[in-house]
């Protein structure tokens, strides 16, 4: 048995091997099917980019985007060979850096497009938002199932507080689209951890009481929103020319490199990925990307829910939709089915924060549903059965 074989070795108990014979394959797969395909549109939309920022070197962001892969691959296997234990101190003190992170933003933080969300350091920015999503779910999770074991754990009211905190700090940089997000995220995980029917009405209306507020006291975001409903006179000019690149692909797409629309496409390297895809690639790749995605979603779910341990079933579901929706509000907008929010593409987008955040997110979903005694209902086979036969 040679050295590789050993390491993985269903008989040898090293953590590698112990990793690898319990994480979700699948899971694994499609995750590397989207890295790898963040990484061929990027030399896509790499050279079109660096012309209309006027950079040096056409390959700029493709060369960075292969580093970021890198690191969101590394982060993938370090984070999803933790312990459930080891997963929620992460997600502690991850919660805690953003936070702090956040707070500063106001007074260290580095400006874009009006928006204050990103400290620069060593010629990279870096967005504590991206990391603070993962991390707050595995931590609302977490209380949700304290404050079911009727110890005296006030569990909604801290997973409540850690929400608040977090959605206060997002207002103020500000970033509409984060905070309607894990908004998204957070109340779908309350609902798994068995949110009672009265509390429906009220979330519901609380929901809709904070967009009202935030289309009446934010500007930038009630621009946004009358462009997509009046789009007759308003400014247009991003989403028609990435509606004009989706309609230009075709079934089979113009060809790699050879999309025309990507040169009027402001933010194509990020936001609007989809499009560049759709035009060079066509209808037949941007409807197998969508499949990727909702493939990890739904087998995501399904492993989640067959978890047995509450803290892990909530954590690991409110991961996958995350990802998920997060996804799916890019592609909504790409395809003008939604104000534009400037929200990147899971692993596809052009991005260092996003993609080691997206890294980070899908290790620790890939922790929680990795296979451990106990951990699955009785309805599946023993975990570890056969893994170390």
């Amino acid at each position: 048995m040679n050295a590789k074989q050993h390491l993985v070795s269903r008989t040898k108990r090293t953590p590698l091997a112990n990793w690898w014979w319990t994480v979700d394959h699948s899971l694994l797969a499609a995750t590397g099917i989207l890295i790898a395909l963040g990484v061929l549109l990027s030399f896509t939309s790499s050279p079109a980019a660096a012309v209309r920022l006027r950079l040096d070197d056409p390959l700029h962001f493709a060369v960075r985007q292969c580093l970021f892969a890198i690191g969101a691959c590394g982060l993938v296997g370090l984070v999803s060979i933790l312990s459930t234990r080891g997963i929620k101190r992460a997600a502690f003190f991850i919660y805690v850096g953003a936070i702090l992170v956040m707070a500063a933003l106001p007074f260290l933080g580095h400006e874009a497009k009006g928006a204050t969300r990103w400290i620069s350091f060593a010629g990279f920015t870096l967005q504590p938002s991206e990391f603070l999503k993962p991390a707050l779910i595995v931590l609302v999770a977490w209380m949700f199932a304290e404050g079911q074991k009727g110890q005296g754990v006030p569990g909604v009211t801290i997973a409540f507080g850690l929400y608040f905190t977090a959605v206060a700090l997002l207002i103020i940089q500000p970033d509409v689209g984060q905070t309607i997000l894990i908004t998204i995220a957070f109340g779908a995980a309350f609902w798994m951890a068995g949110v009672p029917i009265s509390w429906i009405p009220i979330m519901g209306g609380s929901a809709a009481a904070g967009l009202g507020a935030i289309y009446l006291l934010l500007p930038h975001a009630r621009s946004r929103v009358d462009r997509f409903l009046s789009p007759e006179g308003a400014d247009t000019h991003q989403i028609t020319k990435a509606s004009e690149a989706i309609a230009n692909g075709g079934l089979f797409g113009r060809g790699p490199g050879e999309g025309v629309m990507k040169q009027g496409v402001p933010d194509l390297q990020t936001d609007f990925i989809y499009s560049v895809a759709a035009e060079e690639y066509g209808l037949v790749f941007s409807l197998a990307l969508i499949g990727v995605f909702a493939f990890l979603m739904v087998r995501g779910l399904y492993r989640s829910m067959k978890l047995s341990d509450p803290f892990e079933q909530v954590a690991a579901a409110g991961l996958f939709v995350l990802v998920g929706q997060q996804a799916l509000i890019n592609m909504a907008v790409n395809l003008n089915l939604a104000p534009t929010k400037g929200m990147t593409l899971p692993f596809i987008s052009y991005g260092g924060s996003s993609m080691l955040a997206m890294g980070l997110t899908m290790g620790m979903a890939l922790g929680l549903t990795r296979r451990r005694p106990g951990a699955f209902d009785q309805g599946e086979a023993s975990p570890l059965a056969g893994a170390y036969a």
